[in-house]
């Protein structure tokens, strides 16, 4: 790479940082203040999170929704990402285009659409509506990472498993889900981790009634400025760079992005 591409890329890092270190500083003020550079630097704010009841209920409405709509998520994608394997086709092609749907449209439209669905429904603010409407929204996530795990899989082995008498089922138990399950887990793990930082469907299906950390730090910011915004986000940063650097320190994230499959 030349020196002027170098200095370029430097620069997008640097630009890409400068925020992120903001917030973690602001994490640090000792007074309840959003100051940066932080004043009287302390970590307080860090056990003030976990010492008050509202911080926590958000946080752990967040936890459950986005492990139980990554759960559904999956286990739509899965059988769904299969069928289009095994069968192909314009039907498999329509369904595979319903799987990559909720990601064409901008999240308000989606957003409106499940606020209208769930009052119609009589289900408006209740914790299985969100579960259901991140599930659906986020689907892509799964079906595109085991899509390409299935495109990946080279025919020969099934094949060579149907000579020697397994039947479909156990072909899929035994050759196929094992090779997808790299590719499974990295859709569940993308999946979980943009459902705990999402903001408009929670807030549009369950408004104020399930709270989660996104919407938790937007009610403080109109009630009051707290460093507490700030350790969330601190937070979140951590929690994404460790499940997606540990997504591809174990399982080749190149792979399983299918950057080999485009080299071939």
């Amino acid at each position: 790479m030349s020196r002027l591409g170098v200095l370029y890329l430097g620069l997008v890092l640097v630009v890409l940082a400068a925020p992120l270190a903001v917030v973690a500083g602001v994490s640090l003020n000792g007074s309840q203040s959003l100051r940066f550079p932080p004043q009287d630097p302390s970590l307080r704010w860090y056990g003030e999170l976990f010492a008050r009841s509202d911080w926590m209920g958000a946080l752990r409405n967040s936890v459950l929704i986005a492990a139980l709509s990554s759960l559904l998520a999956v286990a739509v994608a899965l059988p769904l990402a299969l069928h289009v394997w095994a069968r192909g086709g314009w039907l498999g092609r329509a369904l595979y285009g319903l799987g990559v749907a909720p990601f064409m449209l901008p999240p308000v439209i989606t957003a409106l659409g499940f606020l209208v669905f769930w009052v119609s429904v009589g289900m408006y603010g209740q914790l299985a509506a969100t579960v259901v409407s991140h599930a659906v929204f986020l689907v892509t996530l799964p079906v595109v990472t085991i899509t390409l795990g299935l495109q990946s899989i080279d025919p020969a082995l099934t094949e060579a498993a149907r000579v020697m008498g397994a039947t479909r089922g156990k072909v899929l138990r035994t050759v196929v889900l094992p090779l997808l399950l790299p590719y499974i887990l990295s859709g569940f793990a993308f999946a979980f981790v943009l459902s705990l930082n999402e903001y408009i469907i929670a807030y549009m299906v369950a408004g104020f009634t399930v709270e989660t950390l996104p919407i938790r730090i937007f009610n403080s910011l109109r009630s009051g400025y707290t460093p507490i915004i700030g350790v969330v986000s601190v937070l979140f940063v951590v929690l994404a760079v460790a499940v997606f650097g540990l997504i591809g320190w174990f399982g080749n994230l190149p792979r399983l992005l299918g950057a080999e499959r485009m080299r071939e």
